[in-house]
């Protein structure tokens, strides 16, 4: 059995508008929140200096604390930061 290649495929923004209307305001914020977060740690590449190493470290706590609330409402929804971490 071969796994199929998915291509994602964006959506229009009237289905989003409606997905997002029926979902909770501080799941929708938790989205974004992870989002920019997982963004902000792909961000950083080895090797880290002290800065770079705390700015990491402050997304990734960013985006655990907004996954704590999209796993309490949909596991599905979780976000890893990315390759390589």
């Amino acid at each position: 059995m071969t796994a199929s290649n998915l291509v994602p495929v964006p959506i229009p923004d009237g289905v989003a508008a409606l997905i997002g209307s029926c979902m909770p305001l501080g799941v929708l914020q938790a989205e974004i929140e992870a989002e920019c977060a997982a963004r902000e740690a792909r961000r950083f590449r080895a090797p880290f200096c002290t800065e770079d190493q705390a700015d990491r470290e402050h997304a990734l706590a960013a985006l655990a604390r907004a996954n704590k609330v999209l796993a309490a409402y949909n596991p599905g929804l979780v976000l890893r930061p990315g390759r390589g971490f």
